[in-house]
C-alpha cells in the first residue's frame, strides 16, 4: 500500500504525517509512506486543499487533519 501525505510543510501537514505513522504502527501495518511537499506534484493529484491524504492513488481526505483512529479506518477500508 502506498500512502501519501500532501502539504506545504506546515504544522497541520506534519501532524497528519505523524497520525499516519502512528496508525500504521498501531495496526502493525507496513506501508510506503511518502510526504509530498512539492507544489507541482500536489497539483497533479487534483487535491484542492491541504493537508491531503492519498491511499493507493485515491484522495481520502483533504483540508483537515484526521486523527490516527480515523486514519486507521481509512487504511482498513482501502485494504
Amino acid at each position: 500500500m502506498e500512502i501519501k501525505v500532501l502539504g506545504s510543510g506546515c504544522s497541520n501537514c506534519k501532524k497528519l504525517l505523524e497520525n499516519v505513522q502512528t496508525a500504521c504502527k498501531e495496526l502493525q501495518f507496513e506501508a510506503n509512506i511518502h510526504y509530498v511537499t512539492d507544489y507541482m506534484e500536489i497539483v497533479k493529484t487534483g487535491l484542492m486543499r491541504t493537508p491531503g491524504l492519498m491511499i493507493d492513488g485515491k484522495i481520502v481526505s483533504s483540508g483537515r487533519v484526521p486523527n490516527s483512529d480515523e486514519v486507521k479506518k481509512m487504511i482498513e477500508a482501502a485494504k
